[in-house]
């Protein structure tokens, strides 16, 4: 009788991560928004997938992630699912759908869970929705916290410029990353704030951070996938490292694909039937 197993990798979940966090393994976060990509990156062996509302950046072509729906972000999420084995899915709540009414939020979060099968979802902010991550944890929903940059909240800042450089709001955030631990959230990405900061904020709680444009003092990090395969050749900020140049991968092989068939090159008798 054959002694062969079937290598069936181990689902991600928030026990993982928690316990990547007291071991001292660093967490590694990605978007993605697609079947085929997600298939990709979970095969690689990435640890988290945040389907992301930047899905309204790189797949909609929208200036901010303010126009996406919710039944939008189940459609990304529903493609990304079916794709995964490993990784546990992240699905962020949009503009919309969670800010100030605790109900609608809970309404949100359920359908996000219902029909994506999505693992968690993702929501910006701090003491101002608490209510609302409340209400979501209370039906059993995991939730991830998001503080610093809150794109989201871009017409407010007036940008995407650094946040909590001052004392009051480094403090502010301090604050509001013990409440997201006390309310129950399983992690918190923070972007876009001074390294130093991050490190304290992540020796200060004891749930995961995920940085981005962070520095190294996070428990774990997050890219969007097209940025950091060099497809968004106009995103350069300065946290970002390229490991990839598809833009330019692609636009030769797309020109190859055109010569071939101008010059009748393509099909060849051997791709013909």
């Amino acid at each position: 009788m054959s002694t062969n197993t079937i290598d069936i990798p181990k689902k991600v979940t928030t026990s993982t991560v928690q316990q990547m966090k007291q071991r001292g393994e660093k967490i590694a976060m990605i978007t993605a928004y697609d079947y085929t990509m997600a298939g990709l990156v979970d095969a690689a062996g990435i640890d988290l997938i945040l389907v992301g509302d930047s899905a309204a950046n790189v797949m909609a072509g929208y200036g901010t992630t303010l126009p996406i729906t919710l039944d939008q972000m189940i459609y990304h999420a529903q493609c990304v699912t079916r794709a995964v084995n490993r990784a546990m899915v992240i699905v962020d709540l949009p503009f919309g759908t969670y800010q100030g009414d605790e109900l609608e939020a809970l309404r949100s979060a359920v359908k996000v869970m219902r029909e994506s099968g999505a693992a968690a979802v993702k929501m910006e902010g701090g003491s101002e929705i608490a209510p609302s991550i409340r209400k979501i944890l209370s039906a059993g929903i995991p939730v991830m916290g998001h503080l610093g940059l809150t794109p989201q909240s871009v017409n407010k800042f007036g940008g995407y410029g650094i946040r909590a450089k001052a004392e009051a709001e480094a403090e502010r955030l301090i604050a509001d990353a013990k409440l997201l631990e006390e309310l129950g959230c399983f992690a918190i990405v923070l972007e876009k704030i001074p390294a130093p900061l991050a490190a304290k904020v992540s020796e200060a709680i004891s749930i995961p951070t995920i940085g981005i444009g962070a520095g190294a003092g996070t428990d774990g990090q997050v890219l969007v996938l097209q940025d950091m395969l060099g497809m968004n050749t106009g995103f350069r900020p300065k946290f970002l490292r390229l490991y990839a140049n598809l833009a330019e991968t692609i636009g030769q092989a797309v020109g190859s694909y055109i010569a071939d068939v101008k010059d009748k090159s393509f099909p060849s008798p051997e791709e013909s039937y």
